[in-house]
Formats: structure tokens, C-alpha cells, sequence
């Protein structure tokens, strides 16, 4: 029976996000190890049938002394079950798990699944930051990109060898469960954006933005779903959001285990974000059959077609993106209904979760067969 690692950096993310890739590779007869900190999502992956293997890491620490234990951690684990291949997600086990596992022999996969702001300056924080992927990214036999800009940014600074590299959808998306609802309108006109309550996913322009339509006299509802992350270097703080809150600016919803109720009742999703790998709420609304309104940055301009499923508009540009969402809130029904018509063809055509699946089903067949 081979034997296949997850490694990301939270339970939640490999149970909402990689859960059908565990089901497939379950099928192929594989077994599965679940390895990431533990949270309320440790034991639904048992339940799904993973071997589930803590691991101390803090995705937003720098303390040198902890992120060497995390290569140890890693190392002792990999040495321990011995995987035919690792799949690594996210920065810290892209980074430190390739290093294990180039340290014991093991094989293995990455997935660059967005990069962020920082990566892009010439800060000591980004010079860092590349200086170790160059080092990390020697290694693995396959990095999958989830757009082909962070694919090119990886190539121009020789962080990769071109051969291994390859475009994938994202994580993909069930379109089977993310279905439309047909032709819901709500009254007043409902705006929602889903994310972690982050600067750079640009909810601070959203909350301009809605100041600047509510000031034109817009009749709409401003929605926002995510957790806060107040200890996230770019973290919004609490006292921030609250007075948000207080001020009756947007509607908080706060977190949830099922989006699709808000996307259903939703009229248009918005997302603001400086830049994203592929995002899952985008995929989630399109697949929903929902117009969308985002930014024109790699990521999201792959999910949205400008014109066709929804509008894309300038990066921290609260005028802009105020000035797209008037526009979407201004369309007639019938250009709102073929919009998201558009939006859900590209989600089934581009962006099927089958696809991914398949990918990393052929890549581990070629690396482990």
C-alpha cells in the first residue's frame, strides 16, 4: 500500500479544501497521512479515515528557534511512517517539509497556492523569503502553481527548474455541490464578501467602498463572512472591525462551516484582494452562479473575465471598486442572470476539482509508481 503525506498548515484547510483528493487517493487503495496542527478539524479527518500526525507550527512565527524545530518536526515524522511521497501546501511546509524530506530520500510535491505582497518587494522579509524557496524548491519532483503569474514570478528568479513546474486550477472546486440557485434576487440588492479579515484580501477598501456608495444614496446590504486574525502581521484589529460594527457600516456575519447559504442569498460576491493564488470564495461563487466583482491582480483575474461573469477593478482602489459594484448593482435582471450564467460555465470548464485530482493522481503515479 503506498503511502501519502498532506502536509499544511492547518487541519481545517486539508478537510474543507483537499478532502475529495483524500477520498480519491483512499480509493486508489493509498493510505493517507493527515499531518498539521491540531484544531477542531483533527478529528473529522480521523473520521475520514486519515492517520492524523500533529505538528507545532505557527503559520505566521519567524522565531528562528521554533521554525528550525519545525525541519526537525517534520523530519522525525517523515523518518517515522516513511511516505512514498509528500504533499506539501502552503509557505512553511513548502519550505521546510521539501527539506525533510530531501534529507531522508522521500519524494515529494509542491503547491505554490498564492504568493503574498511581501514576496514581490526588494524587503529584507521578501529577500528571505526567496533565498529560501531557492534553496527548498531544488528539490521537490513537482511544483504545481495555481496561476501561471507566480509560475513566471518563480522562473524569472530562478527559483524552480522550469521542467518540473506546472498550472493547476487552484484546489478546484466541487461543482457537483456548489450549484446554483436559481434566480434569486434579494431586495435590498446583497453584497458579500467572504475572506479573513486581512489587509491585503483589501477589506479596508471594501469598507470605503461602501461608505462611498451609501453616500450616493445606494439601497444595498454590505456583507462580510470571515475570521479575524488579529495576530497576522497584516491582521485587521478587533477595535477596527468593531467600530465598523458599531458604525452599522457593514453587516459582520462572522465565521461559518457551510458558505453557500450566504453566497445563495447573495447578489454579487466581491472580493478586493491585492493578490491571490486561486481564490476558493471566487471559485465558490462562480460555481454558485454568482456575478462577481474583483480585483484585476493574478488570481483573481483568472476566475473572472471582465464583462462576462463579472468586473474587475484597480487594487486598492476603493473608487474603483465602488464605482464596479455601483455598475453591478445597476444592471437589470436579466444581464445579472447571464453573468452569473457565464461565471458558473467558466467554474465547470476551468476550474472542476476533478481536474486537480487527476493531476495529482498522474504526478504521483510518475514520482512514487
Amino acid at each position: 500500500m503506498k503511502k501519502v503525506a498532506i502536509v499544511i498548515n492547518t487541519s481545517w484547510n486539508i478537510f474543507n479544501f483537499r478532502l475529495n483528493l483524500v477520498k480519491a487517493l483512499q480509493a486508489k487503495g493509498m493510505q493517507v497521512y493527515a499531518i498539521a496542527p491540531t484544531d477542531g478539524y483533527s478529528d473529522k479527518l480521523k473520521e475520514a479515515g486519515c492517520i492524523f500526525i500533529p505538528l507545532n507550527m505557527h503559520s505566521s512565527g519567524s522565531n528562528p528557534f521554533h521554525e528550525i524545530g519545525i525541519v526537525s518536526g517534520l523530519y522525525q515524522v517523515y523518518r517515522t511512517i516513511k511516505p512514498d511521497v509528500v504533499l506539501h501546501y502552503t509557505i512553511k511546509p513548502n519550505v521546510y517539509g521539501t527539506i525533510a524530506a530531501r534529507a531522508l530520500g522521500i519524494p515529494c510535491i509542491n503547491n505554490v497556492s498564492g504568493l503574498g505582497t511581501a514576496f514581490l518587494n526588494n524587503t529584507m522579509v521578501a529577500k528571505v523569503a526567496r533565498k529560501l524557496y531557492g534553496i527548498a524548491f531544488r528539490y521537490p519532483q513537482k511544483v504545481f502553481f495555481q496561476n501561471p503569474d507566480d509560475q513566471q514570478l518563480f522562473l524569472k528568479f530562478k527559483l524552480v527548474r522550469p521542467g518540473i513546474t506546472e498550472v493547476i486550477p487552484g484546489s478546484g472546486i466541487d461543482t457537483s455541490r456548489f450549484q446554483p440557485n436559481g434566480q434569486h434576487i434579494s431586495t435590498p440588492f446583497t453584497f458579500l464578501v467572504i475572506s479573513r479579515l486581512l489587509y491585503d484580501k483589501g477589506i479596508a477598501e471594501y469598507i470605503e467602498a461602501i461608505k462611498i456608495l451609501k453616500n450616493k444614496g445606494i439601497n444595498a446590504r454590505f456583507q462580510l463572512l470571515g475570521a479575524s486574525d488579529p495576530g497576522h502581521r497584516r491582521g485587521i484589529p478587533m477595535s477596527e472591525i468593531n467600530q465598523w460594527i458599531k458604525d452599522k457600516t457593514v453587516e459582520y456575519l462572522g465565521t461559518t462551516d457551510n458558505v453557500q447559504p450566504f453566497i445563495h442569498k447573495a447578489d454579487c460576491v466581491v472580493l478586493p484582494s491585492y493578490r491571490e493564488g486561486t481564490p476558493r470564495t471566487l471559485l465558490e461563487a462562480a460555481s454558485s452562479g454568482k456575478p462577481i466583482v474583483t480585483t484585476n491582480v493574478p488570481g483573481c483575474n483568472n476566475v473572472v473575465q471582465h464583462g462576462v461573469n463579472g468586473f474587475l477593478c484597480k487594487a486598492k482602489d476603493p473608487a474603483d471598486l465602488a464605482g464596479k459594484m455601483e455598475k453591478m448593482y445597476q444592471l437589470d435582471h436579466e444581464s445579472l442572470l447571464e453573468l452569473g450564467r457565464n461565471s458558473r460555465h467558466i467554474a465547470v470548464t476551468n476550474f472542476d476539482e476533478k481536474v486537480v485530482i487527476d493531476r495529482y493522481l498522474v504526478a504521483i503515479e510518475e514520482i512514487a509508481g
